[in-house]
């Protein structure tokens, strides 16, 4: 009896330390990322490269060791001070590195936890239906939705600081969204169990959406046209002589106070870009460079709807029906461009049409590209509700701005908000479901993947 008690016992704490264990592996691998991060917070906006050197004391130019590069642990064993020169190292570094690893571990949580559960906490609740095939099924998606929201940290931190977004930051999450949607699904099939409603973990055009095809397709190839005029100078960039009006409009020793004078430099800040007088006409140059991602778009529609045919109508439903239905491979790469392209399409209707209206640039093109990226790794349903939760995200920060004091009141661009704002989405999806069904009064089996 006694041993049957204790053999009980064992396997009880080996159920109770196996998630434990797992999630402590999660965190480890999240907490490397986030040292990987802070390289890239720190060396892309001086254009340094991201490789070699190897990590040094930025005070005293000494090579660090293993020893002072193990993630968080290594600045806590300094007490964060540098082991050779003992000059102050930002705990910048540490709190970077844990807040990636907790943000891994929460996903990880969310998707697979055992029975919904984790040490007693239920989160069955915040579990997207397509995690109900497993990790063996779906790890790419998790590598995909780890890999864009590290991107989102370290963009949220570099834009915060110097109001750009890096490029290789947006274009890493769209290679990944490739790769890890449409690349699994001509390698895997379909998911099995399916997900409620869907066919993958983003929205797809489906087995009969040989008009969201083309338009997918038409779209990428446009964009694709459109930069390639772009590199051969066929059509000319937006913005191309932004730098040559802001060397003109720096502040002279001469001038009267308040005027800009020469002499003084003013830099790229976001007071200047509102100053550029132009914004108008770049928003005709960029509705010309998205001329072929529009026109292809809709030639490509209908000449998917056609070469689709002849349609022909359901004995049971009366819905049309093609000749044959859209591959599946085909499907979810048509859902990762149509993320990509609906992501920062919107964004850039927002930023043309707030242009013209206002005579300012309103949007960057980097947040263009941040929510194309979003939209490439989540779907175009997450990416629109993560822009329009912006505005809340934004509207909650000037709140908490006028309330506290200090780097809390300084002006913030609209990427770090986007960021933010995807996170909390991807994480309360089901209760935004709930709420548009509540709302909209429709039946609770509408389901956003």
């Amino acid at each position: 009896m006694g041993c049957n008690c204790l053999a009980w016992n064992q396997a009880d704490v080996i159920l109770w330390l196996t998630p434990i264990v797992l999630a402590g592996w999660v965190f480890a691998f999240g907490a490397c990322v986030g040292s990987l991060l802070n390289v890239l917070v720190y060396r892309l906006p001086l254009g340094l490269d991201v490789v070699s050197p190897t990590s040094r004391c930025p005070s005293c130019e000494t090579k660090l060791t293993w020893r002072e590069n193990i993630p968080i642990f290594g600045w806590l064993m300094l007490r964060g001070r540098c082991r050779f020169c003992h000059s102050s190292i930002s705990s910048e570094y540490p709190i970077v590195e844990s807040f990636t690893a907790l943000l891994w571990v929460a996903v990880w949580v969310v998707l697979y936890a055992d029975n919904g559960r984790f040490l007693g906490i239920p989160v069955d609740v915040l579990r997207p239906e397509w995690a109900s095939s497993g990790f063996r099924h779906t790890w790419p998606m998790f590598l995909a939705v780890l890999g864009l929201f590290s991107c989102l940290i370290a963009v949220t931190l570099i834009d915060a600081r110097t109001f750009h977004i890096p490029m290789s930051l947006v274009i890493v999450p769209v290679i990944l969204g490739l790769a890890c949607h449409a690349g699994w699904a001509a390698f895997h099939g379909p998911l099995h169990p399916a997900p409620r409603g869907w066919e993958w973990s983003l929205p797809t055009p489906g087995v009969h959406g040989w008009q969201w095809v083309g338009m997918a397709v038409g779209g990428a190839a446009g964009l694709a046209i459109s930069g390639a005029l772009l590199r051969f100078g066929v059509i000319r960039r937006s913005f191309a002589d932004y730098e040559q009006w802001l060397e003109s409009h720096q502040k002279t020793p001469e001038a009267a106070p308040g005027e800009v004078a020469a002499g003084e430099q003013v830099g790229d800040s976001p007071e200047m870009w509102v100053q550029y007088p132009h914004a108008r006409r770049e928003m005709i140059r960029e509705l010309v460079f998205l001329g072929p991602c529009i026109g292809l778009a809709m030639l490509g529609a209908a000449l998917a709807l056609r070469l689709a045919g002849p349609w022909t109508p359901d004995m049971l439903t009366g819905e049309m029906l093609p000749a044959a239905d859209v591959p599946h491979w085909l499907s979810v790469l048509c859902g990762v461009l149509l993320g990509y392209l609906i992501g920062g399409g919107l964004v850039w209707a927002m930023r043309i049409f707030g242009s013209l209206a206002f005579g300012k640039e309103a949007l960057g093109l980097g947040d263009v590209h941040l929510m194309a990226a979003v939209g490439a790794c989540l779907g175009w349903i997450d990416a629109t509700l993560g822009f329009f939760g912006a505005a809340f995200v934004g509207m909650v920060w000037a709140i908490v701005g006028k309330v506290a004091s200090g780097k809390l009141q300084r002006h913030m661009p609209f990427g770090p908000y986007l960021a933010i704002a995807t996170v909390l989405v991807w994480f309360t999806k089901p209760w935004i479901e709930q709420l548009i069904n509540a709302v909209a009064k429709v039946s609770p089996q509408i389901n956003l993947p």
